[in-house]
């Protein structure tokens, strides 16, 4: 990815998605990977890959290795543990390296509500922490208010779906021009 990079980790991917698929409108994904390989930025791809109870390996090495990670954060993307756990990973490397962006977009849901997890999407948060320990709650919820505060896409703003994806990506390639 250049020298711009002081840590060793290479740099697989220019973006990694972290999505709860059900939520999100047919096709978003597809368009969002289209715009992307349009302007050549290559995304994390999760189709084949396993998915157990805790995140696994593949999407922790995924994280680290893109320069890029885009949060689509949806009504029930907190009825996800799966989801929860990527996101704290995200942060984690974040913190580490201090050379991911993190972006979110916001699909349906208002980003106060993630980041004081209230309406709907706490009613699902607090589902997923039925049986969990303090402290995995307290991870979980920190990762949502850090995510909820950061400015973002909103889909709410948009009233054509594609122009949104088309800006995220004219965004994302901007961002990985002044990096790269």
């Amino acid at each position: 990815m250049g020298s711009t990079f002081s840590s060793p980790i290479r740099r697989s991917y220019h973006v990694f998605p972290s999505f709860h698929g059900p939520d999100l409108p047919r096709g978003f994904l597809s368009r969002l990977h289209d715009q992307f390989a349009s302007k050549g930025i290559t995304m994390f791809k999760d189709q084949g890959i396993e998915r157990g109870n805790t995140i696994g390996p593949e999407f922790v090495k995924a994280i680290k290795q893109s320069i890029v990670s885009i949060v689509v954060l949806s009504e029930n993307y907190a009825s996800s543990k799966w989801c929860l756990d990527e996101l704290v990973q995200i942060f984690k490397f974040k913190e580490a390296s201090r050379q991911m962006i993190v972006m979110p977009i916001f699909v349906r849901v208002d980003p106060s509500d993630v980041q004081k997890q209230r309406g709907d999407f706490g009613d699902a948060f607090e589902k997923t922490c039925q049986g969990q320990t303090e402290q995995v709650k307290t991870i979980w919820s920190r990762a949502l208010a850090h995510i909820g505060s950061i400015a973002g896409q909103h889909s709410l703003y948009w009233d054509d779906e594609a122009a949104m994806v088309e800006s995220i990506a004219r965004d994302v390639s901007r961002r990985l021009n002044d990096i790269c």
